[in-house]
């Protein structure tokens, strides 16, 4: 049975107070995470969400995921494979610079790679998806 997890990440200031929030659906029941930190971004919030929640589940034994996200960023990261160009290339962009948050990229592929049927999946932020709205406040709940 699949299992479905929604993410988000928040950032109050950028860099400034993040948020990370994760609504993981089992088949069984229903969990909520989420967690802060200082001094971060939004795209670091964005990842740790995903990376929080997939050490979650998979550590459950689950593998076959769907993740919903709004962030781009995460999103077309892995679907149009950026993280493999970047792996490939030491994690340097083609103009030559450090790709940023690498410990997490780096983090994000061990995740990934316990699994051949985890799918990313890009959704419409604020867009009255009930669980990205969640999660949306999940993330928030910290930067107040």
């Amino acid at each position: 049975m699949k299992v479905r997890i929604f993410t988000d990440g928040s950032c109050s200031g950028n860099p400034g107070r993040g948020g990370w929030g994760a609504i993981v659906l089992l088949p069984e029941s229903r969990k909520e995470l989420k967690g802060t930190e200082d001094s971060t971004t939004n795209n670091r919030m964005e990842l740790k969400a995903v990376i929080e929640a997939l050490k979650e589940v998979l550590y459950l034994g689950y593998k076959k995921i769907d993740i919903y996200s709004d962030s781009a960023y995460v999103v077309n990261a892995v679907k149009q494979k950026w993280i493999k160009k970047w792996e490939f290339n030491g994690f340097i962009t083609l103009a030559g610079k450090e790709v940023k948050n690498k410990d997490l990229w780096l983090e994000l592929i061990m995740l990934l790679e316990q699994s051949r049927d985890i799918n990313l999946i890009k959704v419409k932020g604020h867009s009255g998806i009930k669980h990205n709205e969640q999660v949306d406040k999940l993330a928030k709940s910290y930067l107040k």
